[in-house]
């Protein structure tokens, strides 16, 4: 049996490359993309099985280019992950933070560690495509004044010191990743949880009428992200994230979106990871 080929976004190191490792064990092939597009495309086009894809985080809210990823590729969500988070200031060894002049990581994680950074605002903070690709970098390139947020894994992979330990400005730091792949998810167990989008026709009332319906049948929603629909002026699709106990009220509630309210698209039911 051939290995599995698990798309991530980054490179060894990197928080999706351990959320790969958590959920489908060592015996896999990593294939790291620079871009979540590059990820969505690999599977689109057969080249990865599955992909790992942060959707959103505890503190910097959700992560809406990737919604609209899923949806423009096809994909299908087969489960959820939530990996707690935990950021790390490191540089090549024998330096202070006294000696760094700059910091490279991603957006979301320099975010992240706001309060830290504000303490040190003699350092200049660049956005870059992943935190463990820039503890790369730094190690292969030898730069010196220049700084990596990034995990712990990333600082033992490429031999960084670790200068100032959790930086993270909210200590329980959550980011939720999802599974994707490109064919539907035949379910094993009964979902709790779902993906969905909802675009509803352009009338008055109409977002208040489908939360009021969608309420009424059970289903608690933990996250709503609205985009405006580019042919249609003035009409919008709903990303929606809803947990519910009776599957059946789900599906009747599916079912009365489409009859009622527009079209719905699923992209995956699942059970909820969140502890």
């Amino acid at each position: 049996m051939s290995q599995r080929k698990i798309a991530i976004q980054g490179v060894p190191g990197s928080y999706h490359h351990q959320v790969a490792l958590r959920v489908f064990g060592n015996e896999v092939e990593i294939l790291p993309f620079n871009t979540f597009e590059t990820v969505a495309k690999s599977l689109a086009f057969d080249t990865a099985d599955f992909g790992v894809m942060a959707i959103e985080n505890s503190i910097a809210g959700a992560i809406l280019p990737n919604y609209d990823l899923i949806d423009r590729y096809g994909l299908h969500i087969r489960e959820e992950f939530y990996l707690p988070i935990a950021h790390q200031f490191m540089a090549l060894p024998g330096q202070q933070i006294e000696d760094i002049n700059e910091v490279r990581s991603h957006p979301m994680a320099l975010l992240q560690c706001k309060a830290f950074l504000a303490q040190h605002p003699q350092i200049l903070q660049i956005d870059d495509l992943d935190t463990a690709s820039v503890a790369k970098r730094i190690a292969e390139e030898k730069l010196k004044g220049v700084a990596a947020i990034a995990s712990e894994i990333a600082a033992e992979i490429y031999g960084l010191e670790i200068l100032a330990k959790n930086i993270q400005t909210v200590k329980d730091n959550f980011t939720r990743f999802i599974i994707l792949q490109k064919e539907k998810v035949e379910a094993t167990e009964t979902p709790n949880k779902a993906s969905f989008k909802v675009t509803i026709q352009n009338q008055a009332g109409g977002l208040a009428k489908l939360l009021t319906m969608i309420a009424e049948k059970g289903l608690n929603l933990s996250k709503i992200q609205s985009i405006p629909v580019i042919e249609k002026p003035w009409e919008y699709s709903f990303f929606i994230d809803a947990e519910f106990s009776d599957y059946a009220q789900f599906l009747e509630a599916m079912d009365l979106i489409q009859k009622d309210f527009g079209d719905v698209k699923i992209f995956g039911e699942y059970k909820s990871r969140k502890a």
